[in-house]
């Protein structure tokens, strides 16, 4: 049993000494800082009290080298995997755009069938006959005139929103 108990503790401190490669630095308000991180550029090589074993700070090039790299450099070609990439990319492209075209058409569809029902509504209200609803209760009752003005205000409305789009859309 002791041994099983010292092979675990062995295991455990072996595991835990890769938690140990931390960087330490003090910021610029003195305060102790603990990562397992480089410090940022802006801290000076004296305020880094201990860093990980092997580690060293990456230094930042000058602007003027960056800038100077990135002149000379001259795109390289597209390579045949490039190609392929590209090619992927715009056949995605060119499916997205037909799943919204088809999205669109449906809608335009949808709103084509409501426009036809709200103007069928509305000449079954301006006809003057008299129109009946079925209450929750399931009785049948007679709409007053009341009901049928907002009624007609209702459709008036899907028409002037439903049709006036399908009309600018064609």
């Amino acid at each position: 049993m002791r041994t099983v108990v010292a092979l675990l503790l062995i295991l455990g401190t072996a595991l835990s000494m890769p938690a140990a490669a931390q960087w330490m630095w003090r910021d610029a308000n003195g305060k102790a800082v603990f990562s397992d991180r480089p410090p940022p550029a802006d801290i000076p090589e004296k305020n880094i009290v201990q860093r990980p074993s092997g580690a060293a700070r990456a230094v930042a090039p000058a602007p003027a080298a960056v800038a100077a790299l990135a002149a000379s450099a001259t795109p390289a070609p597209p390579s045949g995997q490039d190609k392929e990439l590209e090619q992927r990319r715009q056949q995605a492209e060119a499916a997205e755009a037909a799943k919204q075209k088809a999205a669109q058409e449906v809608q335009a569809k949808a709103r084509a069938e409501n426009c036809a029902r709200a103007r069928q509504n509305k000449a079954s209200l301006d006809s003057g006959i008299r129109i009946t609803r079925t209450t929750a209760q399931g009785e049948r009752e007679f709409l007053d005139d009341a009901q049928r003005a907002a009624e007609t205000r209702r459709t008036q409305d899907v028409i002037a929103r439903d049709c006036a789009r399908n009309a600018q859309l064609q």
